[in-house]
């Protein structure tokens, strides 16, 4: 199954494919978020988790999330590699390949939104006057990235549910994440989000509506995976 009817459809904005929320939806999406029960994340996750939080003890900040973005971008590269080599193997069947394409161009449309997110948490850090540090900016992303990728692939290659999973399990801890980095800091809704990338991604006022508006795209990212894997998750003929 393809993403075209849960697929946001008319971005506001030229360089993303999901809508700009107003300030007044997205604070009341932050306080959803905030209410969440407690996630029941897989066990590949939590581990995830637990690396990323040895090198960030102190928890949310823009470096912690330009790590995140970086990161987050994997699995939509592993799942349209193995998208190809589907495609390589069936593309005598002209509508099986196209349904293939289907899923391969949604998944652009997540790594794109994923790489604005990069963007503005970089520039952010620049801002901020952020310095960066070998181990923990340059050599342990290049590696977390790595593995992460591998294991997506793998896992989409032997049950795609579970590498659905793994992203949604991604994707609820960096929404709320977000959610609890904007409730901690109510001088973000008073700090004017200043950016050249506001015409790629969407002009919010505040570094607050743009923190939210992320967030909400990391729901939207969780709530795909989530419909592969009730839907569907292994290419099929017959459904999915």
């Amino acid at each position: 199954m393809g993403l075209s009817n849960t697929r946001p459809e008319g971005s506001k904005e030229k360089g993303s494919a999901f809508p700009s929320l107003s300030p007044a939806e997205l604070r009341e999406h932050q306080q959803r978020y905030l209410e969440w029960p407690k996630p029941n994340y897989s066990l590949p996750a939590k581990l995830l988790f637990a690396s990323t939080d040895m090198l960030f003890p102190k928890g949310r900040s823009f470096e912690y999330f330009a790590f995140l973005e970086l990161v987050a971008r994997v699995p939509y590269f592993a799942w349209e590699h193995v998208g190809h080599i589907a495609q390589t193997q069936n593309h005598r069947d002209h509508r099986f390949a196209r349904k293939i394409q289907d899923r391969v161009l949604s998944s652009r449309d997540e790594q794109d939104n994923e790489f604005w997110h990069l963007l503005i948490m970089e520039e952010m850090c620049e801002q901020k006057g952020y310095k960066r540090r070998f181990l923990r900016d340059k050599l342990f992303p290049q590696v977390m990235s790595f593995l992460y990728y591998h294991l997506s692939w793998f896992l989409y290659v032997v049950y795609p549910k579970w590498s659905y999973k793994l992203n949604a399990d991604f994707e609820t801890h960096a929404a709320l994440t977000y959610a609890k980095f904007v409730q901690e800091r109510p001088d973000f809704d008073e700090t004017p989000w200043e950016s050249k990338y506001k015409d790629d991604y969407g002009h919010h006022k505040t570094v607050g509506d743009m923190l939210r508006q992320v967030a909400w795209d990391e729901e939207q990212h969780k709530n795909h995976s989530e419909t592969y894997i009730k839907a569907g998750a292994r290419f099929s003929r017959t459904r999915g």
